[in-house]
């Protein structure tokens, strides 16, 4: 089979002499290899370098010339951006100018008289090769957005500044555009580009008075490795300034974060921005203060945390987790009746002792691994209801947590399914819930999966409802039957009177839509009556109970049987 040689368009070359003479050999030399351009003097040769500058490959230069002498030409070529990368090689019988030239960014030289036309061939073909191969090194350097360095070369130089220039301080900064897919995904990529390049040129314009170098090392993070400053707060605000000047524009928030990592000494710059970045992990979604530095304390959390993710797995096979409870009581009767329970994940270590849940569910959630915790809570609470169920006949309904995670679960109904019937519940036995901040992270996706669930037959609660921003815009589209009000608006009901009124809005907008509401939080009897007085449904706090590991959750199912046997035998 025959191919067809590839047929590419000569490289282009420009010769500049004064003398035709000089023009006509070096033509005679090149042309079977290379498009020849040909210019008599400097001026000329300027017009057609500025005029074609992207095709140009080399340019052959005479360097004692009138108008304007070669000399001048490397000049005015080293100030002009466009210009300067490319390659002159300067033409000259004096060895005294050689140096000169050399010294004014010339690639290299070709003596006069022309005598050795091989030696010219590779000088030019050498010297071509040469810029080609930095042109191809500079467009990987560099990030075309941003025009910071691209992360293989930021991480490189990192590296040399830290090992040649020890005696400077070098911090770590990494910088994020929060939300930034979403950014993309509702306002357009080029709209996301503008916010990337403003950030951009905000680290060029901080660079340019400091020592250090940055880059764009992901999509939306960009990496500074600087000498210290006296507060980076200051570079943070700037930038968010730009950010938010651009933005206001299409009337969107968007909210930059960072992560400082401070020098310490024998520090490398890897694991200086290991830590930046969990600094940066750290400060995201709080816009009060955006900006966290690595401290000794975060340090002891990092570790912390790296030593509970390992120990999660071994920990769930030694059944160190526990799934306590506490009870939701109906107040709509008199006294309050015992009607549900929600089940709440307890992590009983065998060496840290007992282990908030404020602490390990969060990381969990942050890592992907919160679904294995979840799923253990679904088949202890589905277990345990089956056990009372057997023990007492008494029916006991328990609400567990439906995480995010859970939704992208594509066998999460069969698995749920599955659960009530090897324990033999009903549906209405195990009701799921579901934090108001997850309907609003991947709404179709949490819609599409909720509703599912609910037409089977699964009483889908929404926890904390109130916390978030847009609980009542979103709420008559929401698949769900009871509300959980967050415990903050319970909190002051006694001394707040704006507090009492929105209590009281809540439960008129979930009576007109038919969704029961639960109150969480109750500590005191005032808060009780006052829920009561204004038709809540049901209610959980410490009022009541603090959550309980099931043998003692057993003594208030026991508490209640007696006293409806005491109801059952008074009528």
């Amino acid at each position: 089979m025959i191919q067809k040689k590839q047929i590419q368009k000569p490289q282009l070359v420009l010769v500049v002499d004064d003398h035709e003479i000089n023009r006509d050999i070096l033509g005679i030399i090149l042309e079977k290899d290379y498009e020849i351009l040909f210019a008599e003097n400097g001026k000329a040769a300027l017009d057609i370098m500025e005029a074609r500058a992207d095709e140009l490959s080399v340019v052959l230069l005479d360097l004692l010339m009138p108008v304007m002498t070669g000399f001048e030409v490397l000049e005015r070529v080293r100030e002009d951006e466009g210009l300067k990368n490319i390659p002159i090689i300067v033409l000259t019988a004096e060895k005294n100018a050689e140096l000169e030239a050399l010294q004014l960014g010339a690639a290299d030289f070709i003596t006069k008289p022309f005598d050795m036309p091989e030696v010219i061939r590779a000088r030019v073909a050498r010297i071509i090769e040469l810029s080609e191969g930095r042109q191809l090194i500079s467009a990987a350097e560099h990030d075309k957005l941003t025009m910071l360095y691209s992360r293989n070369f930021f991480f490189e130089y990192a590296d040399r500044l830290y090992h040649y220039h020890r005696e400077l301080r070098l911090d770590a900064l990494a910088i994020n555009v929060e939300q930034f897919h979403s950014i993309n995904a509702l306002h357009g990529r080029d709209f996301g580009d503008s916010i990337l390049r403003i950030m951009g040129e905000g680290i060029r314009d901080f660079l340019s008075d400091t020592t250090g170098i940055a880059g764009r090392v992901e999509g939306d993070r960009f990496d500074i490795y600087c000498v210290r400053q006296p507060d980076y707060r200051v570079l943070l605000d700037r930038l968010q300034a730009r950010v938010s000047s651009l933005s206001r524009r299409v009337k969107v928030n968007v909210h930059l974060c960072m992560g400082v990592a401070l020098w310490s000494e024998g520090t490398e710059p890897v694991t200086l921005f290991d830590r930046a970045r969990t600094a940066c992990g750290l400060a995201k979604g709080n816009y009060r203060d955006p900006i966290m530095i690595y401290d000794e304390q975060l340090r002891q959390k990092e570790e912390m945390d790296q030593r509970l993710l390992n120990d999660l797995r071994p920990c769930m096979e030694n059944r160190d987790f526990v799934v306590y409870y506490q009870p939701k009581y109906d107040i709509r009767c008199d006294p309050p009746k015992l009607a549900s329970a929600e089940a709440l994940i307890r992590w009983k270590h065998p060496e840290l002792g007992m282990i908030p849940p404020g602490q390990f569910v969060p990381l969990l959630e942050g890592n992907g691994l919160i679904g294995i915790v979840d799923n253990y809570v679904w088949q202890e609470a589905a277990r345990q209801v089956a056990e009372w169920k057997e023990k007492y006949r008494f029916t006991l309904p328990v609400s567990v947590n439906l995480s995010r995670a859970d939704v992208f679960d594509p066998n999460l109904v069969d698995r749920l399914v599955k659960l009530l019937k090897d324990n033999r519940l009903d549906l209405g036995e195990l009701k799921l819930e579901v934090t108001e901040s997850a309907y609003t992270d991947d709404t179709q996706k949490m819609l599409e999966v909720i509703s599912s669930l609910r037409s089977l037959g699964f009483e889908i609660e929404m926890d904390d409802f109130g916390s978030g921003y847009s609980s009542l815009n979103m709420l008559s589209d929401m698949p769900v039957d009871v509300l959980k009000m967050d415990m903050r608006f319970i909190r002051n009901i006694e001394l707040n009177e704006t507090d009492r009124r929105l209590v009281s809005l809540i439960l008129d907008i979930a009576k007109y839509l038919g969704l029961a509401v639960v109150a969480e939080g109750v500590e005191t009897e005032g808060q009780l009556n006052i829920l009561r007085n204004a038709n809540c449904d049901l209610v959980q706090g410490y009022y009541f109970s603090r959550p309980l590991p099931p043998e003692e959750f057993e003594k208030l199912i026991e508490r209640e049987l007696a006293t409806e046997r005491e109801e059952h035998h008074d009528a």
